[in-house]
């Protein structure tokens, strides 16, 4: 009987071990006297999706490039279908089945769809020449299995953000991957391609793949995630079937205390009307056609559309990066005519964009650098810059935003996503600007650090800047702003008292010219 027991028991656990498809036992990076992982271990199932949450700096984004071999880890095991692997890079990892796709994209924007998806690997005939039609009808094969309508002919660059991730996505899942990571996978997609994504991994997890799902968005999680694992400085503090817990668990796991409300009280005042639009359309897609408003000095403008609606394109357009066919833009009753970014600086408007590592920051340099680079007369000393007052107002900065680092001197490409953001808003707070754009000032920020940023935009407003903030996540725009306008197709379809509307409202004025 015994051994009838112990011979099932054995089995049992047997079978468990070959469920698992991925194990990392132990793992421990250091950075200096910085401990950013202390030792992590986690399992992933075969054909499930583990949800990976944290606050930014928790160490997410470690755990993921010493699983790629990106960093060498100082401890620890990867198992990978019950065998030990240590990846030299995420090539190596890929060509063994494991692939990432990266929230910040990274792709070679003037060649092809198809140059893409075959990068590093094309297919050549028995002359030894790249088999152009082979890759063709591969590609257009991949996304029609997927449910994707692609013109795998153009370049990259004429596709949308959100067009451009769901390729990489494609490209991810044709290496046949038994493991794919994705990185914030729909902060830059639509409700209808959140869906699309979704109904992919369910059929992915049909087919026995198993996904990590990096997010910060938690009703996504709880709504696709089968298990989900949080970090909390470099610990692993909680892993649960989704089933098991719920969102006032998972916050408190992440920031180590409860979070009761998600926003805070916005008891801003606007006064009067400090900043006019007036019938500003432009030439190039998306057009932008005569779009007219308000926004009152003190008060946070929200602007809500679905992607491609023009949303960007208007603060471009605004801030001088884009050229406008028709329109005038007033502060204080003064007609500004920016040409260029530089003289809407100038004239106290700032913006950040929504592709920081694009367009936002200069990886290559330290936190000092990139929080004084839009600044630099302020910090000098006769006809030379001063290093001390760099650092001195970077490191002002840090305190003001909360920027988890080891000091002014930190390089950017070492921080975290988040804590990356919090540097750019600290540059364009050193310019005191009247005006400030944001463009999804929260992408890919975790919860603890979103409260903070949303305390600063409302504590900016009531010292009396202006504050036009566009976001895709709906609760975010209900929970910020004064008023908000809804973009759809290019146009503005209508303006609403935040206190006042709902979300049915929203949706309905952003689909009002589609």
């Amino acid at each position: 009987m015994f051994c009838v027991e112990k011979h099932h028991t054995s089995k049992i656990m047997e079978d468990k071990k070959a469920d698992i498809v991925l194990s990392i036992s132990g793992m421990s990076k250091s950075f200096g006297r910085n401990r950013v992982l202390d030792h992590i271990s986690l399992d992933v199932k075969r054909g499930t999706v583990m949800g990976l949450m944290g606050e930014n700096g928790a160490g997410k984004s470690t755990m993921m490039k010493c699983l790629f071999g990106t960093y060498q880890k100082d401890e620890g095991k990867i198992f990978l279908e019950g065998k030990e692997v240590s990846f030299s890079g995420p090539k190596d990892a890929l060509e063994n089945g494991i692939a990432m796709v990266h929230q910040e994209l990274n792709q070679c924007l003037e060649r092809n769809v198809i140059d893409n998806l075959f990068l590093g690997r094309y297919p050549v005939n028995s002359m030894g020449v790249v088999d152009e039609g082979r890759m063709k009808k591969e590609a257009s094969e991949l996304f029609r299995k997927l449910g994707m309508t692609v013109n795998v002919t153009q370049p990259m660059r004429n596709m949308s953000v959100s067009q451009r991730q769901m390729c990489e996505i494609a490209k991810a899942i044709s290496y046949n991957s038994k493991v794919i990571v994705l990185d914030e996978p729909t902060s830059s997609l639509t409700v209808q391609e959140v869906d699309k994504l979704f109904e992919m991994m369910r059929m992915l997890k049909e087919q026995g793949i198993s996904l990590i799902y990096i997010s910060h968005k938690m009703d996504e999680v709880f709504e696709i995630c089968d298990e989900i694992s949080v970090l909390r400085d470099g610990n692993l503090v909680m892993t649960k079937n989704t089933g098991d817990t719920d969102m006032n668990e998972l916050i408190a796991a992440m920031v180590g205390r409860s979070l009761e409300n998600r926003f805070p009280p916005v008891d801003n005042t606007p006064k009067d009307v400090i900043f006019s639009v007036q019938n500003l359309s432009t030439k190039f897609e998306p057009h932008l056609q005569d779009i007219s408003f308000d926004v009152r000095e003190g008060e946070i403008f929200g602007l809500y559309g679905l992607v491609g609606a023009g949303r960007t394109e208007l603060l471009e357009t605004i801030f001088g990066v884009r050229t406008r066919a028709a329109g005038r833009v007033y502060l204080n009753k003064r007609l500004m005519n920016f040409s260029n970014a530089k003289e809407a600086m100038e004239h106290g408007f700032a913006m950040i964009t929504e592709e920081r590592k694009a367009n936002g920051l200069f990886l290559k340099g330290n936190i000092t650098f990139n929080t004084t680079i839009a600044n630099l007369e302020q910090y000098k000393s006769g006809f030379a810059l001063s290093d001390a007052k760099m650092v001195k107002a970077a490191g002002k900065e840090i305190k003001t935003m909360h920027t988890k680092c080891m000091g002014p001197e930190d390089m950017m490409s070492s921080l975290s996503g988040g804590n990356q953001q919090k540097v750019i808003f600290g540059k364009w707070l050193e310019r005191a600007p009247q005006i400030f754009m944001m463009d999804e000032p929260t992408r890919g920020i975790d919860v603890g650090a979103k409260y903070e940023i949303y305390d600063l935009i409302i504590n900016m407003a009531k010292q009396g800047k202006t504050i036009i903030v566009v976001s895709s996540e709906m609760p975010e725009i209900l929970g910020i702003t004064n008023r908000i306008g809804v973009m759809s197709n290019g146009r503005l379809s209508g303006i609403v008292n935040t206190k006042e509307t709902d979300q049915e409202e929203l949706l309905r004025l952003s689909a009002k010219y589609l």
